[in-house]
């Protein structure tokens, strides 16, 4: 019953479609293609900007992207924007930088851009902030500062949330969700959420996961992912959102 209902697979991708070290198995993607034959639509909602799915040699299983938590959506011909105003990142940065230890970047439509050198993310040091480089402004993202200090430093039209377990806190625009950005793709391809199956395991998903049709997520997600979730599908590492959709959605 599932399988007939569902129109659209929609993944997160950071252990959640991509196992822990970044990789797609062969048969993740056998499966993706598989779905895509049946005419069923496959898109991916991350964090992540688009050149880093283009990184990971992902980006032509899907046919639409969220990106950035919503901050970017691609759709076909259609590129939605939900950047933050300038001066709200200045203001955010200015008030975190000064902490001992605080190392800010900024996600922009030229690239990434760090207060100190940050070698896994290949992000070019500036040394004008809290100014910024030209450009849309996507995401802030804060280490080395307190819950505390990261909400004290919101503008009114930005919201942040922690990943990689409170390291890091990003900042983004009230109108930069994955939630949004879901909503937006499907208005584009004409499929109603509840035609969708989203796969997570982070914050970002929870709204996705309850609100999709069918919200799964994987064994090695976060607890309150778990709780708003209809199944959980295996851990990462064994391709468990591809064996879920082969075992539960393909087989109908």
């Amino acid at each position: 019953m599932v399988g007939k209902m569902i129109k659209a697979l929609i993944f997160d991708l950071d252990n959640t479609l991509l196992r822990s070290d970044k990789s797609m198995s062969e048969y993740s993607r056998a499966v993706l293609e598989r779905c895509r034959e049946r005419g069923i639509h496959v898109f991916a909602a991350s964090a992540r900007p688009e050149r880093t799915v283009r990184e990971f040699g992902v980006l032509d299983r899907f046919e639409a992207l969220v990106t950035l938590n919503g901050a970017r959506v691609l759709a076909g011909d259609r590129e939605i924007i939900n950047d933050i105003p300038n001066e709200s990142g200045e203001r955010i940065i200015s008030r975190l930088l000064p902490i001992p230890g605080a190392v800010v970047s900024v996600e922009m439509s030229g690239g990434i851009y760090a207060s100190a050198p940050i070698p896994e993310w290949n992000a070019n040091v500036f040394g004008g902030f809290p100014g910024l480089p030209e450009g849309e402004l996507y995401k802030v993202l804060v280490s080395g500062v307190t819950e505390k200090d990261a909400r004290s430093a919101l503008t009114e039209d930005t919201y942040c949330t922690a990943v990689e377990g409170g390291r890091l806190w990003q900042f983004m625009s009230r109108k930069a969700t994955k939630w949004g950005g879901v909503r937006e793709l499907t208005a584009h391809f004409g499929v109603s959420p509840e035609e969708c199956a989203f796969f997570g395991d982070d914050w970002d998903d929870i709204e996705c996961v309850k609100n999709c049709g069918l919200g799964v997520a994987m064994e090695n997600a976060i607890y309150e992912v778990k709780a708003v979730a209809d199944a959980v599908a295996g851990n990462c590492d064994n391709d468990g959102a591809a064996k879920f959709v082969d075992e539960r959605i393909l087989c109908l």
